[in-house]
């Protein structure tokens, strides 16, 4: 009938359901410290990894990263905010050699 209904689903289906895209994540974890240099990897295992973005919101994931590569792992305070907030201190701090331009129009 194209209406919208409520359904009711388990914890154990949506874990199901966020199965492989976790596991895609641990591996692309694991490809990138395997592929990291040396002495950027001492600075990973004495800080950590820090998740941003929203999958760093999935409850557990910190723990099951951290168990998985015996590295501590933090999620950020605010993770849905921090690529623009990478990108402002970027823009202020002109990393990228890009200027930003203002539109008056």
């Amino acid at each position: 009938d194209g209406l919208p209904k409520n359904i009711e689903i388990t914890s154990e289906e949506v874990r199901e359901a966020l199965s492989d895209p976790v596991n895609q994540i641990l591996d692309a974890v694991r490809s990138t410290l395997e592929k990291t240099p040396p002495e950027l990897s001492a600075d990973i295992i004495d800080r950590g990894i820090m998740l941003t973005g929203g999958g760093a919101l999935l409850r557990g994931l910190d723990k099951l990263i951290s168990i998985e590569t015996k590295i501590p792992v933090h999620v950020a305070e605010n993770p849905l905010d921090c690529v623009v907030d990478g990108c402002g201190v970027c823009l202020e701090s002109n990393t990228l050699g890009i200027t930003a331009k203002k539109n008056y129009d």
